[in-house]
C-alpha cells in the first residue's frame, strides 16, 4: 500500500471510530458534483441533541439515508415516479413514528422517528406518512455505484458495524449559501468535526473489500476454436454476472494474452454492426494458438 492509500485508510478508519461512537463527521463530495458537505452520523445513534445540532448549525434539510431493502421493508415508495433532480436524489415519502411523538417536528420527535425507522424489527405499520423526516433511498452497492452523500452515509454506518442507515444534513453558511471546502474546514475546526470525502470511502472499499466472487466453472468447447474453461463471477455492487474464458495456466510465470470484451448481443451472436464479433473470435484463436490466455466477457447492464 502506498503512502497516499495509507493516509486514506487511516482517515476513513478515524471517521468510522467517530461514527461508531455516535459522533458526526463532515462528508464532502467531489468539486465537479455538488461540491458540498453534509453532517453525517449513524442513524441508529440519533439523539435529540444531534438533530438539534444539525438544525442549528447545519441548517440544511435533515434526511434519513436508507438501503433499498429497508425502504421496501418499510413500504416507502419514491416521492415521485419520474425523478428530475439534477443528481437523482431519491426522496421517498416523508415519515413520522406512529407512536411516541407529538407534532413530529421537534428534535426529540425527529430523533425518535429516525430510531424507530432504522430498528432491525421495524415494520411499515410503525410509521405514519407524511411526516417530518425525509428518507432517501440509497443505491445498492453504495458509493461504488453512486458517489453521493446518501450512499456515503450508509456505507460509513455499515463499515462501522452499525445498521446501514445515515442521518445527514447539508451545511450552509451564515448567509444561506452552501458551504464549500474552505468554509467546511473552518466549520470542522470550530465544532471539532473531522472531514472525510466520498472519494476516500470509494478508495477504502476498493482496498478493503472483496468485490468479485467466483460463482461456477465448466469446461466448454468453442466451435472451430478449441477447449476453454469458462468461469463465471458476480460482484457485490450489481446483479450482473461476468465470464472469464481461460486457456491453459495463466498463473505460470510467463506473459499471458488477455482481452476484455463488452457484451454486444447483436454483434456477438448475430454478427450485426461493427467488427466486435471478429475481434472476439480473433482473440480466442490467438489464445488457442498460444496455449494460454484469458478473455473477460463483461455483461452489459440492461438499458
Amino acid at each position: 500500500m502506498n503512502r497516499e492509500d495509507s493516509a486514506i485508510v487511516a482517515r476513513v478508519e478515524a471517521a468510522l471510530d467517530e461514527i461508531r461512537n455516535g459522533r458526526m463527521v463532515i462528508l464532502v463530495d467531489d468539486e465537479d458534483r455538488e461540491n458540498e458537505g453534509d453532517l453525517v452520523m449513524a442513524a441508529e445513534l440519533a439523539t435529540p441533541e444531534a438533530v438539534n445540532f444539525m438544525a442549528l448549525h447545519g441548517r440544511g434539510l435533515i434526511c434519513l439515508a436508507l438501503t433499498p431493502e429497508k425502504c421496501d421493508t418499510l413500504d416507502l415508495p419514491l416521492m415521485v415516479s419520474r425523478n428530475q433532480s439534477g443528481f437523482g436524489t431519491a426522496f421517498t415519502v416523508s415519515i413520522e413514528a406512529a407512536t411516541g411523538v407529538t407534532t413530529g417536528i421537534s428534535a426529540a420527535d425527529r430523533a425518535h422517528t429516525v430510531r424507530v425507522a432504522v430498528s432491525p424489527t421495524a415494520r411499515a405499520s410503525d410509521l405514519s406518512r407524511p411526516g417530518h423526516v425525509f428518507p432517501l433511498r440509497a443505491k445498492a452497492g453504495g458509493v461504488l455505484v453512486r458517489t453521493g452523500q446518501t450512499e456515503g452515509s450508509v456505507d460509513l454506518a455499515r463499515l462501522a458495524g452499525l445498521e446501514p442507515a445515515g442521518l445527514i444534513c447539508e451545511i450552509m453558511n451564515d448567509d444561506g449559501t452552501m458551504a464549500r471546502r474552505p468554509q467546511l474546514e473552518v466549520f470542522g475546526r470550530k465544532h471539532g468535526l473531522m472531514i472525510v470525502s466520498v472519494a476516500d470511502i470509494i478508495r477504502f472499499r476498493l482496498l478493503r473489500e472483496r468485490l468479485v466472487h467466483r460463482v461456477a466453472e465448466v469446461e466448454v468447447d468453442i466451435a472451430e476454436i478449441g477447449r476453454f474453461k469458462a468461469v463465471s463471477y458476480s460482484t457485490s455492487v450489481d446483479d450482473l454476472e461476468h465470464l472469464a474464458l481461460v486457456k491453459g495456466n495463466p498463473l505460470a510465470d510467463t506473459p499471458v494474452l488477455g482481452r476484455v470484451h463488452q457484451e454486444n448481443l447483436l454483434g456477438d451472436v448475430f454478427r450485426c454492426g461493427a467488427d466486435g464479433r471478429w475481434k472476439l473470435e480473433h482473440a480466442l484463436r490467438e489464445m488457442e494458438a498460444a496455449g494460454c490466455g484469458v478473455l473477460v466477457y463483461l455483461q452489459k447492464p440492461a438499458p
